[in-house]
């Protein structure tokens, strides 16, 4: 069974937003994967000083054959520094994996089935 781990923005901390909805779009998104046959897990970040900590932890917890990084990381301009973070993260503790993008909440199985 092929593994994809989601990382995403922590809705919790995005200033403006229904928290609790786009938490369950993100559910919604992940539970597809398994609909497909597809082990998938979900990671959630914070641009702190939390970031590597958490995600070294996930990359590290077993092989993944996909990683994708949310849109919500990679199109917002003030959050670059935190998307290559997360890349060079990737890359140094998941380098068999290989990484998709997805363009917002609902096609991340989408990005990881065109990296399977």
């Amino acid at each position: 069974m092929s593994s994809v781990l989601v990382i995403g923005y922590d809705p919790q901390a995005i200033p403006g937003i229904d928290a609790r909805a786009l938490r369950a779009a993100l559910e919604a998104d992940l539970a597809r994967f398994a609909e497909h046959g597809i082990d998938a897990a979900m990671t959630t970040v914070v641009w702190d000083g939390t970031v590597e900590s958490t995600l070294v932890a996930s990359l590290t917890a077993r092989h993944w054959d996909v990683v994708v990084v949310g849109a919500g990381i990679r199109k917002a301009e003030q959050l670059l520094p935190l998307f290559e973070q997360i890349v060079n993260l990737i890359h140094r503790h998941a380098p068999a994996a290989a990484i998709a993008f997805n363009t917002g909440v609902g096609d991340s199985l989408e990005a990881a089935r065109r990296r399977l």
